[in-house]
């Protein structure tokens, strides 16, 4: 809400009275009616119809709204309530009435506001607030008691009151309220000195005194004592309780500013009647005026309930697996006192003391008698029961890491409980797990440790939860080592890889790949599996944790094959000989030979064949490959030369034929020169002659 004073100017006029006059008037801020706030629901609703309230009379509103929110136990311990002036509830313009924070976001859902003007212009619609009071007073003299004149020369105006007697039922009594006012404008909040008390005094005499007083002895609720800093003018006073000025999106009321929620507190004693008398006022003029909202229901008459250590308990309390809760009725000990404690609504037998035990859920109520008091002083508190998860401590195991290792904490969670619908959070301590406060680790899934560590796990369901420790474990290192292999040979078929080398924990698995032409005959999943070919064998070793990782080790190794078949040869001098001769074969290509028919496995036989023979053999390489066809060689056996040639005698003068005898494919050769098969001699001599057959030649002399 926008508002702005007029300076007050000094003119030298020539009436100086009328002028006096003048000079003592301020005119009013005016709240600027905008789209945000001339509609429904901008501004807290006072005294508006619809409201059963609006209609009732100060001592309606202070049984049924202010005291412990219109209990009817209340009713008969309230008397001679007033308010001053004495306007009634028909009268419009009346200062006093109910209010309600409607569609609003005001801290207070309902309750009673005094004003030094109209109630009505509080709230509802944007409207000036800046009217006196008829029939108020000025300088009350309680609250200048309560709250000194700052100024002598200045007076506290538009007093108003309300006032009531009250017996209470326990040893104290207290109440919500704000302060507001439309002098938190401009340089006022130096000046004007608009105040509120709350006095109490005992009916029986005594003097009254202000409960309506900041913490920790920072003085009244006024004007001058809560506002912040105004430039140029005054400090800061007090600023921690002034909750703002309001603004046009945050009008609710129509007071430029407000203080946050207050509480003032009395202590009396059960029993005895006391004097209630709330005075608001405003200061050195009736102009701009003040308000204040007490909560309805705060005015808390009860006892209050707290547990074995005096911690007071909340409306609500939760109890895990029916865990014993002690409930204790915190009262003054005044003599005569008794108790009674019910279970929703049923009086428990024998529950007649200050403390009971609760052993299970439910609506539970202690109710004082006070002795002289017609109503007792009761307490309640719901007790709802939770059934807590059922956890076990598990063990995480991360795969080694040099350093530190990487753990998914997450992945233990179905061995932390078998309960369903938990929520878990992961904890450095056991303090904080078991608070369950939020200074849990915020990335479990990848949580950095070196493993030997303790983690707390608070699993909760609903607001039961349990802490489970969690182990960390880094798990050994794994080392896959294979053994240099033998070559695959056509003497060696197959061979066993040999991982026995490798390191591995207990209850690891090995499995073997190959690839590359490899061929693994058996043992695929040990470590010293068969193979038949050449190729690349690959293992993995594998050591699944649970919970945890799956770890694993994995090399390889390069079988090579050797299966090349010799290609044999075999040779000899001659292919044809004469029968009865020798020749040599030799065989070549191979380590050893098998020779058909021969003995040995030498490469060089000697063989005297009697007829054409073929000689086979086969070879057999240093990989003990033996060659794919043999190899062989045919020695020709070739028939003996024949020839019937004779000598002879001649006398001289004579010749006689010399015959070498026919046979295939002879040719010849005599020593006089002569080829043909038969010559013809006339001289007595020595004649040879040279048969060849093409394969074997024969001398032959004749004389």
């Amino acid at each position: 809400m926008l508002n702005y004073r007029l300076k007050s100017y000094y003119f030298i006029l020539m009436f100086l009275t009328v002028s006096a006059s003048l000079l003592g008037q301020r005119k009013p801020p005016k709240n600027i009616v905008t789209s945000a706030n001339n509609k429904a629901g901008v501004f807290i609703d006072v005294n508006a119809a619809g409201y059963t309230p609006s209609t009732y009379t100060p001592e309606q509103l202070v049984k049924n709204i202010l005291i412990n929110g219109g209990s009817t136990c209340s009713v008969p311990n309230v008397s001679n309530v007033t308010v001053t002036p004495n306007q009634p509830a028909t009268d419009n313009d009346r200062f006093w009435g109910y209010f309600h924070k409607g569609t609003t976001n005001f801290p207070f859902t309902d309750g009673i506001v005094l004003t030094t003007g109209y109630a009505r212009q509080a709230g509802n619609v944007a409207s000036s607030v800046s009217t006196a009071v008829t029939g108020a007073g000025q300088d009350d003299p309680d609250l200048l008691a309560a709250v000194p004149n700052p100024n002598p020369n200045d007076h506290y105006k538009d007093n108003v009151m309300l006032e009531f007697d009250f017996v209470p039922n326990s040893s104290q009594v207290k109440f919500n309220y704000i302060f507001a006012s439309e002098e938190y404008t401009g340089s006022y909040p130096c000046q004007y000195s608009d105040a509120f008390a709350l006095l109490i005094k005992p009916t029986a005499g005594g003097p009254y005194v202000n409960v309506a007083v900041l913490p920790g002895g920072a003085g009244p609720v006024s004007m001058t004592n809560i506002h912040p800093a105004i430039s140029g003018v005054c400090p800061a006073i007090n600023e921690t309780y002034f909750a703002g000025y309001n603004s046009a999106s945050n009008i609710v009321t129509n007071y430029e500013g407000r203080t946050i929620p207050l509480t003032a507190t009395a202590t009396v004693t059960p029993g005895v009647s006391y004097h209630f008398k709330m005075v608001l006022s405003d200061y050195r003029d009736t102009a701009f005026d003040s308000a204040v909202f007490i909560e309805g229901g705060s005015f808390d008459i009860g006892i209050q309930l707290v547990d074995g250590t005096g911690a007071v308990l909340p409306s609500t309390l939760n109890m895990c697996d029916n865990t014993p809760q002690t409930l204790v009725a915190q009262v003054s000990n005044v003599t005569g006192l008794t108790y009674q404690w019910y279970l929703n609504g049923v009086a428990i037998n024998g529950a007649t003391s200050g403390t009971y035990v609760a052993t299970a859920p439910g609506v539970y109520q202690v109710q004082v008698q006070v002795p002289g008091n017609t109503c007792p002083a009761s307490a309640t508190v719901t007790i709802v029961g939770g059934t807590s998860p059922v956890v076990q401590n598990a063990t995480l195991t991360a795969c080694y890491a040099t350093g530190n290792a990487t753990f998914n904490l997450t992945q233990a969670e179905p061995y932390l409980t078998t309960t369903t619908g938990v929520t878990f959070k992961y904890y450095l301590n056991q303090a904080d797990a078991v608070a369950g406060n939020n200074s849990n680790i915020t990335t479990p899934t990848n949580f950095s440790s070196a493993g030997g560590q303790t983690i707390y796990v608070n699993v909760a369901k609903g607001f039961c939860s349990k802490v489970a420790q969690l182990q960390l474990v880094k798990a050994p290192q794994m080392t896959a080592s294979i053994a240099t292999p033998q070559k695959i040979t056509c003497a060696v078929p197959q061979i066993t890889l040999n991982a026995g080398a490798s390191v591995y924990p207990s209850g690891a698995t090995f499995n073997w790949v190959a690839s590359g032409g490899g061929n693994i005959v058996s043992g695929a999943t040990t470590s010293s599996p068969v193979v038949n070919k050449g190729g690349t064998y690959t293992l993995t070793i594998t050591k699944v944790y649970q919970p945890g990782a799956t770890c694993t080790a994995t090399t390889s190794v390069t079988v090579a094959e050797d299966l090349v078949k010799p290609v044999v040869a075999l040779t000899a001098p001659r292919y044809k000989i004469c029968q009865g001769e020798s020749v040599v074969l030799t065989a070549t290509g191979a380590l050893t030979y098998v020779w058909s028919g021969l003995s040995g496995n030498g490469n060089v036989k000697t063989v005297t064949p009697n007829t054409t023979t073929t000689y086979t053999v086969n070879g057999i390489a240093a990989n003990g490959c033996q060659s794919a066809t043999p190899a062989t060689i045919t020695i020709e056996v070739v028939p003996a030369i024949v020839s019937n040639v004779k000598g002879g005698y001649i006398c001289q003068g004579d010749k006689i034929t010399l015959d070498a005898g026919a046979g295939p494919n002879y040719t010849y050769l005599w020593n006089t020169g002569a080829t043909t098969q038969t010559i013809s001699v006339g001289t007595p001599g020595a004649y040879a002659v040279t048969i060849n057959n093409g394969d074997v030649q024969k001398c032959l002399r004749y004389r």
